[in-house]
This record gives C-alpha cells, sequence and structure tokens, in this order.
C-alpha cells in the first residue's frame, strides 16, 4: 500500500472528492463538490506516479462570479479546460496586474503574491486544471497553513524589470532545468501562453519518432517547465520510462496511451481534448494518434529531482527507450486494428520497423501538424 503523507493527511481533512486509478477521461465532466473556503466546486487527481511529487486539482468558478483572493508559498501552473475569465495577480499594496484567460490558456500563478480568479461568462461556469508540487513541499515542512495565505510577499518578483505577463519570448539562457545542446534547440520562456492548442512554433524532436515536435517551456525564476508534443495523424510514438510526477492533458486529437511496468501486464489509456493521464515512475509508455488530424499533449513536469527531466529526454536509450523494431508484434498489430476499426490506415512507413536509425521527414511532419 503507498505510504501517505502530510499532504494525504491534508487532503482527507478537506472531505473534497479524490480521484485515483491511472487516467481520467475526460476532466470537463469530472464530478465536483463545493469548497466553502474557496467558494468554487473542486476535485483533486491523485492519479498513479503522483503519489508524494504534485498536485492536480480541478475548480470549477461558478458563472460570473469571483473567487476569493489566494496566496501560496509555491509556484502554480492553471491550465484553462473550459470558459474564459480575467485573473488578478497582485504583492503587497502594488498596484495588480490583470490579464485575460480563455480555453487552453496556461499561465503561472507566482509563489507569496496574491491571485483572485474570476469568470466572464454569466451563463457558463469556468473549469480550470491546477498542477504545483505543494506534496513535496509539505513533506519539507509538514504544516498545511504555512502554505496557504501566509504573511509572507514577494513583491520583487512580480514587479521586475519586464512585465511578468508579457509575450513569450525565445531564450538561449541555460536554466538548469533544460540544456540547449545543439544550436536548433529552442526554449520558450514566459508565464502567460494564450492558446495551448493554437500554438504552432514548434521545433522536431528527433529520436522519439512519428516525426513528432515539440515546445518546451521554462516558467522565469522558478523550477516549474512544460513541454507539449504534436504528432501526425496515424502514427505513434517510441516506447520510453523516466521518472514520476508527469500529468500530461490533451488539447487536441483522439488516440491512446499504453503504460507498463517491465515484464508486466499493459495498462491502455484512451484519450481525447480534456484527457488526463501520469505515466509511473520508470513504466513504460507510449502514444498513439487513431484520429484524422495531429494530436498534441501537454506534460506538466514534476521537480527537477527526478529523473528523465531533460526534455523528454531518456538517460540510456539502450536501456529506456524501445525501438520500432525491437517492440513486441503486438503494438503495432493493436494500432493497426484500432486505424481499421475507424477507417483509416496506418501512416508509418514500413521501414520504420525495420531501421532502427530511420529518420523521418520532419518538415512534412510538421507542416502535416
Amino acid at each position: 500500500m503507498p505510504a501517505e503523507y502530510t499532504y494525504d493527511h491534508w487532503l482527507k481533512s478537506l472531505g473534497l472528492p479524490l480521484y485515483t486509478g491511472f487516467f481520467i477521461e475526460d476532466l470537463r465532466t469530472l464530478e465536483l463538490e463545493w469548497w466553502e473556503e474557496r467558494q468554487c466546486s473542486t476535485a483533486f487527481v491523485k492519479l498513479m506516479g503522483q503519489e508524494g511529487v504534485c498536485e492536480a486539482r480541478i475548480t470549477e468558478i461558478p458563472p460570473g462570479k469571483t473567487l476569493p483572493p489566494l496566496k501560496m508559498a509555491v509556484d502554480e501552473i492553471v491550465y484553462v479546460i473550459e470558459g474564459n475569465g480575467l485573473a488578478s495577480v497582485w504583492a503587497g499594496d502594488q498596484p495588480r496586474k490583470p490579464f485575460e484567460w480563455q480555453k487552453f490558456s496556461m499561465f503561472m500563478l507566482p509563489r507569496h503574491c496574491w491571485s483572485q480568479l474570476s469568470n466572464m461568462q454569466g451563463d457558463k461556469p469556468a473549469r480550470l486544471l491546477h498542477y504545483n508540487f505543494l506534496p513535496m513541499a509539505m513533506t519539507t515542512i509538514p504544516d498545511p497553513e504555512f502554505f496557504i495565505n501566509n504573511s509572507h510577499e514577494s513583491p520583487e518578483r512580480l514587479y521586475g524589470k519586464e512585465e511578468f505577463y508579457s509575450q513569450a519570448k525565445i531564450t538561449t539562457e541555460e536554466t538548469g532545468i533544460f540544456k540547449l545542446t545543439k544550436p536548433t534547440d529552442v526554449l520558450w520562456s514566459g508565464n502567460f501562453f494564450p492558446d495551448m492548442r493554437a500554438w504552432d512554433k514548434f521545433t522536431p524532436f528527433k529520436g522519439r519518432g512519428a516525426g513528432g515536435s515539440t515546445i518546451f517551456v521554462h516558467f522565469p525564476d522558478s523550477e516549474m517547465d512544460i513541454h507539449m508534443s504534436i504528432f501526425a495523424e496515424g502514427t505513434y510514438k517510441k516506447g520510453h520510462r523516466h521518472g514520476p510526477g508527469r500529468v500530461i492533458v490533451i488539447p487536441a486529437g483522439e488516440g491512446y496511451s499504453i503504460m507498463w511496468e517491465e515484464g508486466k501486464e499493459k495498462v491502455v489509456v484512451p484519450w481525447h481534448e480534456a484527457s488526463m493521464f501520469v505515466p509511473p515512475g520508470n513504466w513504460f509508455h507510449q502514444h498513439f494518434n487513431v484520429g484524422t488530424d495531429p494530436a498534441r499533449y501537454l506534460a506538466l513536469r514534476p521537480p527537477l529531482q527526478f529523473s528523465g527531466y531533460e526534455g523528454e529526454k531518456v538517460k540510456d536509450r539502450k536501456r529506456d527507450q524501445i525501438e520500432y523494431p525491437d517492440e513486441e508484434p503486438w503494438i503495432r498489430q493493436k494500432f493497426e486494428e484500432e486505424l481499421a476499426s475507424r477507417g483509416l490506415k496506418s501512416a508509418m512507413p514500413q521501414i520504420a520497423y525495420e531501421d532502427p536509425a530511420y529518420e523521418w521527414d520532419y518538415q512534412a511532419a510538421k507542416a502535416g501538424g
């Protein structure tokens, strides 16, 4: 039975829904319950692979309502599942920094700063996914009250030289989280991304197959980061494994992922827009696009201390990645059967199953996705 940490005891004390297992098929329809203190409907998600590492929380803001101000002692990434609204962030007696968000937006709420979220729609609720490292923080300081609305503030971070929520920019600065090893490596830095579903500034991610491309995002002055990958219809990525704590949410596409601990039974995870899953630590996993459009998955990533943190890089490719010629025949067979059931055919080139050094046409893949 998994260990229980300070964070887990705190969750139990709230009496709010907690979802476990391997995946959530649709965050848009997940049943929530009212959290009086926060004046919103809420549920927590703790899938296998998250335990003791990261928090995933779903909040729903009632139509036309504004939530009470909240200040946390940890950085938090917010991804908008449904709706549009307004965020205000401030510290001390400094002026508020407001910005509007919409469906598929992603933004950072900085530690030690107040934030307030409003639903600008008067007829529909807004639903958000929150991601942070609160479980690890509470293990270090086992006092939940320390992390919520405490007296410490950090105005210098929010009111620095550059506008905190300005447009994201390309940076060549190494952060300690990402290592830029090639001239073509691109890292985006920013705290607000208006639409992750519409983002088109990808760069080829060679080595994982499927002709896929990726964006890597660093949040300035934070050890939080994300990446988002896109890959074409009728293709699938190579099986690989890394450390725990990656919360994966789907902005677009239809498909499934397979996850398994080496030598053990496989778990099939179906996904579409607003699905969520977490590959458990050191479990192999593989992503398959069986839809008619490019699929993209957004990975909210764990702290630097966990293995496999440099993008989707694996430390030992022979041990931690499965090349197409070496995969079990069942993998390809299931993929082709899933496509056939939808009246579709595989776009995987035969040579990819014969030559482990096969190079995809990344320009064509990028044009298609």
